[in-house]
């Protein structure tokens, strides 16, 4: 079946790679990044089904490998268009490590998609950063949003005010966890104010809280372990 990939058919290509998705088939990483070239050059305004059924499957399979061919198919622009979103949303899955002007071009993209895309791929680089904080006032909110989580993950206070109306009005997994590493006080509050209000947040507000280095967070966090609904109360 690996085999197969790079040259089936147009109708079997796309089936194939998800089959080695599914199976998550480590050595079928060769064998998509192949057929993901073998469409290089197309797509400048539609999704190419082959190029997405490959990214797809190397997001599903994982590890290192799968991530640099992601990386390699965006820095040398073998996806483009609208199938660059989703090679990106792939590259954020992975970890992909993104080099610094690749990340740089797709931040000042002009679809959404794919700014919020390389905000989750965001690394410690000065030029990334000075784009970043310029993103928090982005006029899409998906990727202002983006933005703050990554500048939070990043360890940024710039993200603080953000993250804070984010956590009040319209909180999520990505934004609880990404605003540990920045906590002040009122984000602790908040913290705990989800894990007492939000079940489906409320193991990873508990998390956010211990991992956070203060006596109140480890107060808070406890007094939210001890309450009926906790994820890690007695049953």
């Amino acid at each position: 079946m690996i085999a197969a990939i790079p040259d089936a058919s147009l109708a079997d290509c796309a089936l194939l790679a998800a089959e080695a998705g599914r199976r998550r088939l480590a050595g079928a990483v060769p064998a998509l990044a192949a057929l993901c070239r073998r469409f290089a050059g197309f797509g400048a305004d539609r999704i190419v089904p082959e190029q997405a059924a490959a990214l797809s499957a190397l997001a599903a399979i994982g590890g290192h490998d799968a991530g640099q061919v992601v990386s390699r198919m965006i820095s040398r622009a073998i996806v483009q268009g609208p199938t660059l979103a989703i090679a990106v949303a792939a590259a954020a899955r992975l970890h992909s490590a993104l080099p610094a002007d690749t990340l740089g071009s797709l931040l000042q993209h002009a679809d959404p998609g794919v700014r919020a895309g390389a905000c989750r791929c965001a690394r410690r680089i000065p030029e990334v950063m000075v784009l970043l904080i310029g993103l928090l006032g982005d006029r899409d909110r998906m990727v202002a949003n983006s933005a703050a989580c990554a500048l939070g993950r990043l360890g940024r206070n710039d993200a603080r005010p953000a993250l804070k109306k984010l956590l009040r009005e319209a909180p999520s997994r990505d934004v609880v966890e990404s605003v540990s590493a920045i906590a002040d006080e009122e984000c602790m509050v908040l913290l705990g104010r989800l894990a007492r209000t939000t079940p489906d947040l409320a193991g990873a507000a508990i998390d956010a809280l211990e991992s956070i280095d203060h006596p109140r967070a480890s107060a808070i966090a406890a007094a939210a372990r001890r309450l009926p609904s906790s994820p890690a109360s007695p049953r």
